[in-house]
């Protein structure tokens, strides 16, 4: 994220302030890469996710299919094939899918606290609740990379900007609502399934970023859980 322009904020009194702040750095578009003639080792699964015939042999077909999933999510190498990367958003994707709408069916997110916003790390996702009722989601996020992680525990949203941008990396990161030590919600113009992560922060798409903007203000519960795959 990078040192907050304080706009009048410059009283807060906050470490975050100090600390380097986290931020997703923007991927680089896939690069046109030709198509695999390899079977992968998910070849099945990654056939029955795409809705094509599961052979459990690469095709031409099924290239193409499958390059088009990671060209769209930013899966690199995207040469088509059905590796563990991209068997692995598309496992993920099932298990977000099978949440429906009882996001805290474990109850692992605080409902004593009023209005709270909780992530899910292992799922990444988040929603919004306020005691047992949902408010909003659950939605997909993107959240800290190995080395990066977002950190666990309650918080508060401390501060929040709506046009934020990190002057270290001179990254837009609209709809800022940052709860510790830098580590915000923000929306980001990639793919929730992105890999491996962002750099600390809950990334957002734009619509989710505004909603919870909407739903939430300063010293609001933020409660983040569990450990995001990979790291």
């Amino acid at each position: 994220m990078g040192d907050i322009r304080r706009r009048g904020a410059v009283a807060l009194g906050i470490t975050g302030l100090i600390a380097p702040l986290t931020l997703t750095l923007g991927a680089a578009p896939a690069q046109a890469a030709s198509c695999t003639t390899q079977t992968g080792p998910y070849q099945k699964q990654v056939e029955k996710f795409l809705g094509l015939p599961v052979d459990g042999k690469q095709s031409s077909t099924d290239c193409k299919a499958i390059q088009a999933f990671q060209n769209k999510h930013g899966i690199t190498p995207n040469a088509g094939y059905a590796g563990s990367v991209t068997w692995g958003v598309m496992d993920l994707m099932n298990k977000q899918k099978a949440v429906g709408n009882k996001p805290n069916k474990d109850g692992k997110c605080p409902v004593n606290k009023g209005r709270i916003a909780c992530v899910n790390l292992t799922l990444q996702l988040s929603w919004i609740q306020d005691g047992d009722k949902l408010v909003y989601g659950p939605v997909p996020v993107r959240t800290g990379r190995d080395g990066y992680e977002t950190r666990t525990g309650l918080k508060k949203i401390y501060w929040r900007d709506i046009d934020h941008v990190s002057n270290i990396y001179n990254v837009p990161m609209p709809y800022s609502q940052f709860f510790d030590g830098g580590q915000a919600f923000h929306s980001v113009n990639l793919s929730m399934w992105n890999p491996p992560g962002s750099h600390g922060c809950v990334n957002m798409t734009k619509t989710t970023a505004k909603k919870y903007w909407s739903l939430l203000k300063k010293g609001d519960d933020v409660f983040v859980y569990g450990r995001k795959p990979g790291t």
